[in-house]
C-alpha cells in the first residue's frame, strides 16, 4: 500500500456516482420505457441484461420453500439471531407522537406516521447479500410500514439466491420480485401491471441503480446515493498489523473502487501493515478485486501525532471508522464525521456488517459530514399539529396579520382578522 504523509493531502472522496453521460442517457431511456410500456419493457430488459425470459416476476411460496431446503439450519439460525439484534437496536430509535399544552390553551405537537409502502433493492452480481435484506427491511418493519416490496435481479435460471430469499422471509417480506437494475427502480417508482409503485426506495446497487434512484427522486423518496464501500482505521503502535491489514482488505474485496485507508502516527505500524496487506492479499479468493481496490484507492497516512490523526479522519468523513488505539474511548468525543464508529480491537467492521445490530447502510463519499446511517426515522414522516386556542388568537392575531402584510400577503392577514372581528360581534 502507498504510505503518504498527511501534508501530501488526504482524500477518500470520489465523484463516480455521477456516471458518464452515456450511462445517464441509458438510465433515462430505461425509465421512460418502463413508464410507457410497463411489464412488457420490464420483461425485455430482464431478458437483455439478466439473460432470462420470465413469465412472472413474482417470487411464489414454492420458491421460498425451495430456498429453505437449499440452506443449512445453522445459516437460518444465524440469520434469525442477527435479525433479532438488528430489530432490538432499531426499536430504540422509534419516536412517539407528542403533544404539549401551553398556558393559553394552545396545543402543539408532532404526529409520527409510517410510510405506506417501501421498495427495497437487493443487489445481485458477484455475491449474495442477505445482510442487505435485514438492514433495509427491519427498520421499515419497526417503523410500521405496512407494504414492503423487495426486488433483486434473477440469475440465468430465473432465481434469486436462496440465502437472500430466506433472509427476506425471516425479515417479514411478503412481496418479492425478480427484477434488477434501473428497470427495477423505475418499476418501484412508477409501477407496472405486476408491481405497484411505492413511496420510498432504499438499498444499494451498481452505477445504473444509483443513477436511476437519483433520476426518480422527487417522485418518490430514496435513502441515499451510495458509493463504493469505505473504511478508515485510526490506529497507533498498540494495534496489531495483521488485524489492521485484515480489516482493510475486508472492504477492498467488496469492489475494485472500494477505499481502504489507515491513519496512524506510527511509522513502524505503517510499514508492517503495508507488508501484511500484500501477504494476506495473495490468499484471498477475490484477490483481483481487492488488489485493484488497494492499488487505486488504498493508502496509509502517517501523521505527526494522534491529534493530527483524529483531524485527518474527520476530514475523510469515512463510511466505516475503526479506532484501534490505547484508550480508544477517549477519542470518541473528538470524532465528528463517520457513518459508523467501531471502538477497540474486537470491534472489527464485519461485526457491524452482519450481527451487532446497528445498520450497515451508511453514508459514503464524504457525506458522513451531514448525513446518517439508515434508521427508523427514514421510514416515518412527521406532521405538525396546531390546535390554536381562542385566547392565543386574540393575543397574537394582530401580530400575525401584521407579519403577513409585511410579506405583502393581504389574504393571509384577513384570514386571521375575520375571526377576530366575528368574535367581537
Amino acid at each position: 500500500m502507498k504510505i503518504l504523509k498527511v501534508a501530501e493531502g488526504v482524500s477518500i472522496k470520489r465523484s463516480i456516482e455521477a456516471g458518464t453521460s452515456e450511462q445517464q442517457e441509458v438510465v433515462k431511456a430505461v425509465i421512460a420505457n418502463i413508464r410507457s410500456r410497463g411489464d412488457e419493457a420490464l420483461r425485455e430488459y430482464t431478458e437483455k441484461f439478466d439473460r432470462v425470459l420470465l413469465d412472472s416476476f413474482f417470487v411464489n411460496e414454492k420458491e421460498i420453500n425451495e430456498a429453505y431446503e437449499q440452506v443449512d439450519e445453522q445459516f437460518i439460525s444465524i440469520v434469525q439471531e442477527a435479525a433479532e439484534n438488528i430489530r432490538k437496536f432499531h426499536e430504540k430509535q422509534l419516536r412517539p407522537s407528542w403533544m404539549t399544552t401551553e398556558e393559553n390553551g394552545t396545543i402543539l405537537g408532532q404526529k409520527m406516521t409510517p410510510l405506506d409502502s417501501v421498495g427495497v433493492y437487493v443487489p445481485g452480481g458477484t455475491a449474495a447479500y442477505p445482510s442487505s435484506v435485514l438492514m433495509n427491511v427491519i427498520p421499515a418493519k419497526v417503523a410500521g410500514v405496512k407494504r414492503i416490496v423487495m426486488v433483486s435481479p434473477p440469475d440465468r435460471e430465473g432465481k434469486i439466491p436462496a440465502a437472500v430469499l430466506v433472509a427476506a422471509k425471516e425479515a417479514g417480506v411478503k412481496e418479492i420480485y425478480k427484477v434488477g437494475g434501473a428497470q427495477a427502480i423505475a418499476a418501484l417508482a412508477y409501477g407496472t401491471e405486476s408491481i405497484a409503485s411505492v413511496d420510498k426506495i432504499t438499498g444499494p446497487g451498481n452505477i445504473y441503480v444509483a443513477l436511476a434512484k437519483r433520476e426518480v427522486y422527487g417522485d418518490v423518496d430514496i435513502d441515499m446515493i451510495a458509493g463504493p464501500s469505505e473504511i478508515a482505521i485510526l490506529a497507533d503502535e498498540t494495534a496489531r498489523a495483521d488485524e489492521v491489514a485484515a480489516d482493510l482488505l475486508s472492504q477492498a474485496e467488496h469492489d475494485p473502487r472500494a477505499c481502504s485507508v489507515l491513519v496512524t502516527p506510527s511509522h513502524k505500524l505503517a510499514e508492517e501493515v503495508s507488508q501484511e496487506v500484500e501477504k494476506q492479499l495473495a490468499l484471498l479468493p477475490r484477490k483481483e478485486i481487492a488488489a485493484q481496490s488497494i492499488n487505486d484507492y488504498g493508502a496509509i497516512y502517517v501523521t505527526a501525532d494522534i491529534e493530527e490523526a483524529v483531524e485527518t479522519v474527520n476530514q475523510l468523513a469515512p463510511e466505516h471508522l475503526e479506532v484501534i488505539t490505547e484508550n480508544a474511548m477517549e477519542l470518541l468525543g473528538k470524532i465528528r464525521h463517520a457513518g459508523a464508529i467501531f471502538i477497540g480491537r474486537y470491534s472489527s467492521e464485519p461485526v457491524g456488517d452482519y450481527f451487532a445490530g446497528p445498520n450497515h447502510v451508511l453514508p459514503t463519499n464524504g457525506t458522513a459530514r451531514f448525513s446518517s446511517p439508515l434508521n427508523v426515522d427514514d421510514f416515518q414522516k412527521k406532521s405538525s399539529v396546531i390546535i390554536y386556542s381562542e385566547k392565543a388568537l386574540k393575543d397574537n392575531g394582530e401580530k400575525i396579520a401584521a407579519f403577513a402584510r409585511m410579506e405583502g400577503l393581504e389574504a393571509h392577514a384577513r384570514a386571521v382578522e375575520i375571526r377576530l372581528e366575528n368574535d367581537r360581534k
